[in-house]
C-alpha cells in the first residue's frame, strides 16, 4: 500500500499559535523565612507585555 500523508502534509496541517510561551519563575518567602520557587508556563500576545505579569 502507498503511503496516503506526507511528513510535509501533516506540517501543514497543524495550526500555528500567535503567542508567545514566557516561563515565569515566583519566589515566595515561606513561614520559616526560606524561599520557594514557584515555576509556570505563561502564554502572551507580545513580548512588550512580560514586563506586565505577576
Amino acid at each position: 500500500m502507498a503511503k496516503q500523508q506526507s511528513f510535509a502534509d501533516k506540517a501543514k496541517a497543524k495550526k500555528k499559535d500567535s503567542g508567545i510561551n514566557v516561563k515565569m519563575i515566583k519566589t515566595v518567602k515561606t513561614g520559616k523565612g526560606s524561599y520557594k520557587f514557584n515555576e509556570k508556563f505563561v502564554k502572551i500576545d507580545d513580548i512588550n507585555k512580560v514586563s506586565e505579569l505577576k
